[in-house]
């Protein structure tokens, strides 16, 4: 069977870019659309996006669930994470985890290979106490639940007509 290289090229080229369509069209919906998510820009100057697929009940049907964070969460295999600052289209790559059985798809020289995801890998593998380290501007536990408390009390004394 004789391959056309530049019709195959083109599909991979396609292949690629739509795949990464698909992950940045999820972050802009959850900033844009997501209720938990819009509230946390509204109070905090960053938000991070924790992403994993699922499959469906029918085992076949795969979604991507979208997580707004306040805090890192720990990494793991299948997921994919992006800090973006609030109220702006920044969004900055964390982790892309593809599942375990996917890695060597990714390595240099491979048809799907990416730097991106080929470094997230050999990160969470050799060096996930650094991945997971929270970035210089993240607010503490404890500075998260002080924020919270004040807002709910904000938002407690508005519903109440004191404020």
């Amino acid at each position: 069977m004789k391959i056309n290289r530049l019709e195959t090229h083109d599909r991979l080229q396609h292949f690629k870019k739509d795949q990464s369509v698909n992950i940045f069209s999820g972050a802009e919906e959850c900033l844009r659309k997501n209720k938990d998510c819009l509230s946390m820009q509204e109070h905090f100057p960053y938000v991070y996006l924790f992403a994993h697929p699922r499959t469906a009940d029918d085992g076949v049907t795969k979604r991507m669930i979208w997580q707004p964070r306040l805090m890192k969460p720990k990494a793991q295999a299948n997921s994919y994470l992006f800090r973006a600052k609030s109220k702006t289209d920044l969004v900055e790559i964390i982790w892309l985890i593809p599942p375990r059985e996917l890695w060597k798809q990714y390595e240099k020289g491979k048809v799907t290979e990416s730097e991106d995801i080929e470094i997230s890998i050999r990160n969470f593998q050799f060096y996930r106490e650094e991945l997971e380290k929270p970035h210089k501007d993240d607010f503490t536990e404890d500075e998260i639940r002080r924020k919270l408390l004040s807002i709910q009390h904000t938002h407690k004394g508005k519903l109440d007509g004191k404020i």
